[in-house]
């Protein structure tokens, strides 16, 4: 029997079984939002362990591993960064710093050489030293201006590739248009220089991307437009194999389906994607595993958020999946953790991050919590804790 209590729940117990295929873990929520005692499942392969490692974070968007182990969480609509620390590593925050506040969307979040680099609406900051300097942060430094602004807010994502470049993603303006450069691509910029390369074109909504520790290629995760039905378009799993190509939209989404109200432009060559998922299950995270605590099954292999469908006549997504790739090709979608209880979304599942202690931690941006996947072995029923973190 586990025992969760966070702010967001008042009392939220948790029985735990183990089955054959997946472990059943079914969640009592006992405050006065949920009269009755309402109870509520999360599901999580067998062999894994799912703790709460913090919780009132706001609507947890991307995520960064400082080289001292501090996880630091952007929050989009607070406009927060929070920096969190399990200083006696028992899997628990125990420390937690407000980085900075009142920034306008800084989800998108990375760390490289020391220093936190932070993606605004129309800019990318810099904190020197950060780790070093928790408790007062220096000024952010910018280190580049020209991300283009709207009034309808497009995403952003960014990650230091294999070359030191840091690589960004920028979202659309709308369900669907042709929007002007640089929207809908992912540049690399020189963070020293601002000299900046378009990698990838038509890019719809990238939220997630990394390079497989096999190649060092990237792979990104896109979605999907909207109002096309319950089961169209898919949304992509894509890779970058050759620098500028591109990716399909507004014209092409995933492999066949047609944009009614643009023409392809008759010289354009779009690259198909490498794999295609459910409609609307909204690939928000993706991260290769790096690690070596989980079995040799999931070296390497690729595990996306799907954020979850709001759109759709029933819901879909809510879950973490992973992707396994032989020959550097897709063949099979397997469920590692499900957030949705019928049609009942616990959490959504927002961004992955394998860290160095072998666990991924995985953000929420609907409850504001971080959670820590971990592998625990085979075991029947056992009695874990977890208590809210402050």
């Amino acid at each position: 029997m586990l025992y969760i209590k966070t702010n967001n729940y008042n009392c939220l117990k948790v029985f735990s079984a183990g089955f054959t295929l997946l472990a059943s873990v079914t969640l009592l929520l006992c405050n006065s939002a949920f009269a009755g005692s309402q109870s509520i499942m999360i599901t999580v392969a067998k062999g894994f362990g799912l703790s709460l490692y913090a919780s009132d974070i706001g609507d947890a968007k991307q995520m960064a591993m400082g080289a001292n182990g501090t996880l630091f969480v952007g929050s989009n609509k607070s406009g927060t960064i929070h920096a969190l620390v399990d200083s006696n590593q028992d899997g628990r925050v125990d420390k937690r710093y407000v980085i900075a506040k009142g920034l306008e969307s800084p989800d998108a979040i990375a760390f490289h050489n020391g220093d936190l680099f932070v993606a605004t609406e129309n800019q990318i900051v810099r904190f020197v030293d950060i780790e070093q300097r928790l408790r007062r942060p220096s000024r952010p430094k910018e280190i580049y201006s020209d991300l283009p602004y709207s009034e309808k807010k497009s995403s952003r994502a960014i990650n230091f590739g294999p070359d030191g470049r840091l690589y960004v993603s920028i979202g659309a303006p709308c369900n669907v248009c042709e929007a002007p450069v640089p929207y809908s691509s992912i540049i690399a910029i020189n963070v020293d220089t601002g000299a900046s390369e378009q990698i990838a074109a038509g890019v719809r909504d990238a939220s997630g991307f990394d390079w497989s520790p096999i190649d060092k290629k990237l792979w990104f995760a896109d979605q999907g437009r909207d109002w096309m039905g319950d089961n169209l378009p898919p949304d992509e799993i894509n890779r970058i194999d050759v620098i500028g190509s591109h990716y399909g939209f507004p014209y092409l989404h995933a492999s066949s389906v047609v944009e009614p109200a643009y023409e392809k432009p008759k010289n354009l060559k779009i690259t198909l994607p490498m794999y295609e998922l459910p409609a609307h299950v909204a690939p928000t995270g993706l991260a290769f595993y790096r690690g070596s605590q989980f079995p040799d099954i999931y070296h390497n292999q690729l595990f996306v958020a799907e954020n979850g469908s709001w759109n759709r006549s029933s819901k879909v997504g809510y879950q973490v999946v992973m992707l396994k790739i032989e020959d550097q090709k897709v063949v099979s979608r397997e469920t590692v953790v499900s957030f949705l209880d019928g049609e009942f979304p616990v959490a959504r599942p927002f961004a992955l991050l394998s860290a160095s202690d072998g666990a991924m931690y995985i953000s929420d941006d609907l409850k504001g919590n971080v959670y820590r996947l971990f592998y625990k072995g085979d075991s029947t029923e056992e009695t874990q804790e977890l208590e809210e973190n402050e």
